[in-house]
């Protein structure tokens, strides 16, 4: 851990300013982004008394090895900065709120001849209707309520074009919950029309088809047709059903967010109500956990930040109305920011009385339960996670703590197709976008030890390289500035100071490599680090026999005890490296098994090849073309069709003089 007082810059060289400031540990790698209206008053408070920061925050500063900062003209220019570098960096040290969920709609597809009823994420499609947001389980719920009233396709291309070619229909068509226009049950004309239906009963027109179902049940009665009346008395059910899952709770003409939090020392709890024309459509919710010394205003602002600037998907859906319980940092610079995202003014208030305010309870009420219920099922993990690593730091005698760990397994098939995997994990997590996937061949693929080496050489000649390319810091240093009135640190050398630095692929070492094998694999992945010049990288492997631990050069394993946390954790790593690398394995292998024999023929590209399977229909007519017959096809030339014969010939020469084989018994026959 860094002291503070090593990389504190001088007061005079901080500038009074509003600003952007950026904490780096000793890698570069970002850590902690925010801003400020003063940089200088903002920076010294970091300095001035370490000892009496937050937990975190002191954490953070300790961790950190640099500091830079950016000036801008702006508070509005600070805030966007500053949301800009952590979407970009994604700083473990800065507030992230995560719900692994985007917004799902319920979308009719009306430019499709057909149009489809489907839940749709992500950007929106010309021609396409949407309705929503809706939680996960109550749009799924409604779209099959609402199917039995009005029967619109909603299967996928591929399923409608199968029933279109065979006559019959999906189980849909015969449960009466597709109208089926595939087989021809309706005209395009009417299955428009039920999609339409569709539409307006979802844009607010229930009472309108509710009303009308009623009177036909009533003349079914007078006509004393019984068994149609129950079947629109249970239509008028379903219809209500959903109607009233949407009760109306704002004014019919209110589109607004109502965002409620719940907080406690180390976490806070958010939840959002989507009320889109006076009814609540959806419902969101997220739990954070309080990495820096944040008050409410400055929790809110980020959530806005990163809830509305995630995505053009939101940015396009950002109602006039947005209710807080507190007004957020930056009020008026935040609401000038989302008017420009939603390209009309967005008003950001606290609701104090009224029925806004009796929502606004509400929400608070699941933000509450919420929290409960996240402590209830996750106090467990974190505990059982920090434990592992902790008893795994303790067992082999690390002196650092396991923030990073990087597993590697070789698979293959008695030599042929030889891969690796490498996955990482972080804090006891998984990290997946840093998985990757090495091909291994020539004399490395020899055997396990030595494609061992080979891997780790790779992986660590690369982060060495990447380490190289990165430019020193000096803190406060503005270089390049990118427009008037606004000036930037450097980030790494560029000839075009427009052209962002690549991002590094290894940039960052791990503390501990763990190996799938014993003391030979153990052997081979010290070996490639000494020969590197790395000696700040601890380095074991887990055997899978008797899951014993080995250390480099070490006549003994380390045994763990069979229900510690710490080997837990390494054979979660271990079998995660496994099945990364069978997937990598399985693919390549596959890919070699569908060699054709064509592929050998020089000059012959894809295009041609299939060019001539296509002209001639399969390769034993290839075969039996002539030189002449073979440039009819497409692309084929009189050089190329020799070249084509030529190598056709010899394969055969070579399968007649090869012995024969009993497929049944595997006999080598005597010719």
């Amino acid at each position: 851990m860094a002291d503070p007082a090593s990389y504190r810059p001088q007061t005079g060289e901080i500038p009074t300013t509003p600003g952007v400031y950026r904490f780096r540990d000793p890698h570069g790698r970002v850590i902690y982004v925010g801003k400020a209206k003063n940089l200088r008053s903002r920076l010294n408070s970091y300095f001035a008394n370490p000892a009496g920061l937050l937990p975190k925050t002191h954490a953070m500063v300790h961790a950190a090895s640099s500091v830079e900062w950016t000036m801008v003209a702006s508070e509005l220019e600070s805030l966007q900065l500053e949301y800009t570098w952590i979407k970009e960096f994604k700083p473990r040290f800065n507030v992230v709120f995560r719900d692994d969920k985007t917004y799902p709609y319920l979308a009719v597809t009306m430019g499709e001849k057909y149009p489809r009823v489907q839940v749709m994420r992500g950007e929106r499609r010309k021609g396409t209707r949407y309705f929503g947001p809706y939680t996960a389980g109550a749009i799924r719920e409604t779209m099959d309520t609402l199917l039995r009233v009005f029967p619109v396709r909603s299967c996928s291309a591929g399923v409608f074009k199968r029933a279109e070619s065979s006559g019959r229909p999906c189980l849909l068509g015969y449960i009466d919950k597709c109208s089926a226009p595939c087989v021809g049950r309706v005209t395009p004309e009417e299955h428009r029309g039920l999609a339409e239906d569709f539409c307006s009963f979802m844009g607010g027109e229930a009472k309108r088809f509710i009303s009308r179902l009623e009177k036909d049940m009533s003349g079914a009665v007078a006509e004393l047709d019984y068994e149609r009346a129950a079947g629109l008395r249970d239509d008028i059910i379903a219809l209500r059903k959903v109607f009233e899952r949407n009760a109306v709770v704002l004014a019919e003409d209110t589109d607004a967010d109502v965002f409620a939090l719940h907080e406690d020392e180390l976490e806070a709890s958010v939840q959002v109500f989507h009320v889109r024309g006076g009814r609540v459509r959806g419902q969101r919710g997220w739990v954070v956990e309080k990495v820096e010394d944040a008050t409410t205003p400055e929790l809110i602002e980020h959530l806005l930040q990163q809830v509305y600037g995630e995505d053009s998907e939101v940015q396009g859906r950002i109602p006039r109305e947005v209710l807080v319980p507190e007004n957020p940092s930056n009020h008026a610079e935040l609401g000038e920011w989302l008017g420009g995202l939603r390209g009309a003014k967005v008003d950001i208030r606290v609701p104090q009385r009224g029925d806004k305010a009796a929502l606004m309870s509400t929400v608070r009420e699941n933000a509450e339960q919420a929290l409960k219920l996240h402590k209830t099922r996750r106090a467990g993990d974190i505990t059982v996670r920090s434990l592992a690593l902790q008893e795994l730091q303790e067992a082999l005698e690390i002196p650092i703590p396991l923030l990073r760990i990087e597993c590697f397994d070789i698979s293959h098939v008695q030599g042929t197709n030889v891969v690796a995997s490498m996955v990482v994990v972080e804090d006891g997590l998984p990290k997946k976008s840093d998985y990757r996937k090495f091909s291994i061949t020539g004399a490395a693929a020899a055997d396990d030890t030595a494609a061992m080496h080979d891997v780790l050489t790779r992986r660590f000649r690369h982060y060495l390289n990447d380490k190289a390319a990165q430019v020193p810091i000096i803190s406060g240093e503005i270089i390049n500035p990118t427009r008037t009135g606004t000036k930037t640190t450097t980030e790494a050398p560029t000839s075009d100071p427009d052209v962002p630095a690549p991002k590094a692929r290894f940039a960052y070492p791990p503390n501990l490599v763990v190996v799938d094998g014993g003391q030979p694999q153990v052997n081979a992945a010290a070996r490639a680090l000494a020969e590197l010049g790395i000696d700040d990288v601890y380095v074991v492997g887990l055997a899978k026999r008797l899951e014993e631990v080995w250390l480099p050069d070490s006549a003994f394993p380390v045994i763990l005890p069979r229900t510690s946390q710490g080997l837990y954790l390494l054979q979660r790593i271990r079998d995660e490296a496994h099945r990364f690398a069978i997937t990598f394995h399985r693919q390549k292998r596959g890919k070699a098994m569908t060699v054709s024999v064509l592929d050998g023929v020089p000059g012959l590209g894809e295009a041609k090849r299939k060019a001539l399977v296509a002209h001639f229909g399969s390769l034993k007519k290839i075969k039996a073309a002539s030189v002449e017959e073979l440039t009819s096809a497409k692309g084929i030339g009189p050089a190329l069709a020799a070249a084509v014969a030529q190598h056709l010939g010899a394969s055969a020469d070579a399968a007649e003089t090869a012995p024969a084989v009993n497929m049944t018994t595997g006999e080598i026959l005597e010719s």
